[in-house]
């Protein structure tokens, strides 16, 4: 991470994020913590410096490979849900679809330690780099098949998923413990929807937030 990454440019001023916060508030974020994140947190360091000038609209961005960074108004919603009402910091969240790492580094205040699985390597790479100039270190990251999750740091409180599949996968189902919450965005493409899913037990209750729209999970791993 260079010392320019790190600085930014104008459009991360106070003025930028606070404009930010304002809208996320109007699209029905009410967590004061979690808004109080998303403003700590500089989203322009996870994007290209040639869209650092867009990193605080609410809205996706490429960071290639196929791949976005969420818009702001989803990492919040997905953030809130998971955490309303439970007792903080979470102990264990697993994260599936790490990308750039900007949903990895809002999580992060929010729990003991964050487990992030991520299918491209590259990527992994880009995000422990990230991490670290911020600081982050409750994180730990790993390139594998998000289908299986992280079985051998299960039970997590917390599982929040960052790419649809057309089904939910059995395998993160296993890895939630006994009271913990799963967040996942599921369907196929221009059908998706995101899905709470609170372990009670053996019982899965399932509730149905919003119309969403995400990349694809995939099955396997590339380079």
């Amino acid at each position: 991470m260079t010392g320019h990454d790190m600085r930014g440019i104008g459009m991360t001023s106070a003025r930028t994020r606070d404009r930010l916060i304002v809208t996320l508030r109007e699209q029905g974020i009410s967590d004061e913590a979690v808004l109080e994140r998303i403003r700590e947190v500089p989203r322009h360091v996870f994007v290209d410096e040639a869209l650092a000038s867009r990193a605080y609209e609410n809205t996706v961005l490429p960071i290639g490979h196929g791949q976005t960074i969420s818009q702001p108004y989803i990492v919040a919603l997905m953030t809130q849900a998971l955490i309303e009402g439970r007792e903080l910091p979470l102990p264990k969240v697993l994260e599936i679809g790490t990308g750039c790492g900007y949903q990895t580094a809002v999580l992060a205040g929010f729990a003991r330690h964050i487990f992030g699985v991520e299918r491209i390597n590259a990527l992994i790479r880009l995000s422990r780099e990230r991490l670290k100039a911020l600081k982050i270190s409750n994180v730990s990251l790993r390139h594998a098949d998000g289908f299986d999750g992280w079985i051998s740091q299960a039970p997590f409180q917390g599982i929040l998923v960052a790419a649809a599949p057309e089904a939910i996968p059995k395998a993160l189902l296993g890895q939630l413990d006994d009271g913990g919450r799963l967040l996942i965005p599921v369907g196929p493409s221009g059908q998706q929807e995101l899905i709470r899913i609170t372990r009670r037990g053996d019982e899965f209750v399932e509730e149905t937030l919003t119309a969403v729209s995400f990349v694809p999970l995939i099955e396997g791993q590339t380079q």
